[in-house]
Order: structure tokens, then C-alpha cells, then sequence
């Protein structure tokens, strides 16, 4: 499929979809590829329809939010949300856009990850970091977390202390050790009312999954 094929999925903003999407996905990463922009576009969505905030401003953050996105093990992976919102920058102003508008959207991707553990200030910026969130929870969250754990070459669980009572925890060694790493931390820190309310029963299924992987061994 091309750009202009996946900009339909971002209605009611197609024609700025075909103008960001090429600049839009670093690498090939299919746990950061075009299908999570549109999964967190449409979170996006859903948060915006009962919060509020500028559309413009929300899609162009959620299309440009991993044009730079470091892999997990890659030793300055805190600072992709900083590359990521500086090139945004060039990219929308190179495209004419109002400095305040660059300006918004640079502050939402600066905010939105959890590694460079920065607050949102703007009611954009909290949309987007919890419907980029909503994506690392829930049966995709899971997916994505072995798909990623199994590109870095990681093992499912360490073979004698799998719930890691007597060491620390090591996401990037052990794939199930990022669930209580990152995980099951993430739905408490949910800025936006909806976004808590939709991030509830994406925790309850990593949590059950959780306990289910444990049983089984």
C-alpha cells in the first residue's frame, strides 16, 4: 500500500496524512510503523471526541510523534521524543505552518514518551501521550512487547527467578520483565479523564495475561 492509501485512515485530516506520512516512520519497525500511527489516531479520536483540543494540532502530532524513534536498546532511545519533535519542527515549518501551531505540536511529541519522562502542559500534548499510551496495553501492548523483545534478541523470562523476587528486574533481557518494568505501570499515569477510563480494561487484560504466563510454568 502507499502513503495515500493509509491517509484515508485518518479522517477527517487525508490531505495532511499524504503531506507528513512520508516524513512519518523511522526505520522498520512494525511495533512503530504506520498501523500504530492510525491505532493511535484513532485513540486519539475517541479522547478528543469527549475532551476537547485543536484536531490540526492532535494529528499532526500523532502522525510525526516517531518520525525519529530509537530502538529500545539503542543507548540514547530517551532522547528520540526530543529528535523526534525537532524534526517535526523543520518539517512543518519548512511547510509554512504558524510558529505557535510548530511550536504545539513539538511540545506534544517532546511530552509523549515514557522514557523521557516529561509532563504534558497542553490538553493536546495529554491526548497524545495517552493515545500513544492506550497502545502499549492491552492485547496489542502485548503483541508489540514480544515483537520488540524478539528483534532485540531477548529471552521470554529468566528460567529460575521468572517473577524476579530475588533480582531486578531486566526488560531487556527478559521479555515478561516488562510488564512490571513499564507495563502495569502506565494506567495510572493517564492525564485525560476518557483516556483513564479506556486504558482500565487494556491493564486488566496485560494483568490476566500476566498471571495466566506465570501459571503455565
Amino acid at each position: 500500500m502507499t502513503d495515500d492509501d493509509f491517509a484515508a485512515g485518518f479522517h477527517p485530516f487525508e490531505a495532511l496524512a499524504e503531506t507528513l506520512l512520508p516524513h512519518a516512520v523511522d526505520g522498520d519497525d512494525g511495533a512503530h510503523d504506520v498501523a500504530h500511527l492510525l491505532r493511535v489516531f484513532h485513540n486519539a479520536q475517541r479522547i478528543q471526541a469527549e475532551e476537547g483540543g485543536d484536531g490540526q494540532v492532535i494529528a499532526a502530532a500523532v502522525l510525526l510523534h516517531d518520525c525519529v524513534s530509537l530502538p529500545k536498546n539503542h543507548p540514547e532511545r530517551a532522547h528520540s521524543s526530543r529528535l523526534a519533535a525537532e524534526k517535526a519542527s523543520g518539517i512543518l515549518a519548512g511547510l509554512g505552518w504558524e510558529r505557535a501551531t510548530v511550536e504545539a505540536v513539538a511540545h506534544a511529541i517532546l511530552t509523549h514518551s515514557f522514557s523521557a519522562g516529561l509532563l504534558p502542559e497542553t490538553l493536546e500534548a495529554k491526548i497524545l501521550q495517552d493515545a500513544d499510551r492506550l497502545d502499549s496495553l492491552g492485547a496489542i501492548g502485548i503483541a508489540r512487547t514480544f515483537y520488540t523483545a524478539g528483534r532485540m534478541a531477548s529471552k521470554l523470562y529468566h528460567a529460575t527467578d521468572p517473577q524476579a523476587h530475588s533480582r531486578d528486574l531486566d526488560d531487556r533481557t527478559y521479555a515478561i520483565d516488562h510488564f512490571e518494568a513499564k507495563l502495569l505501570k502506565l494506567a495510572d499515569g493517564f492525564k485525560t479523564a476518557t483516556g483513564r477510563r479506556l486504558a482500565g480494561e487494556r491493564h486488566r487484560r496485560l494483568a490476566d495475561f500476566r498471571d495466566l504466563f506465570f501459571d503455565e510454568l
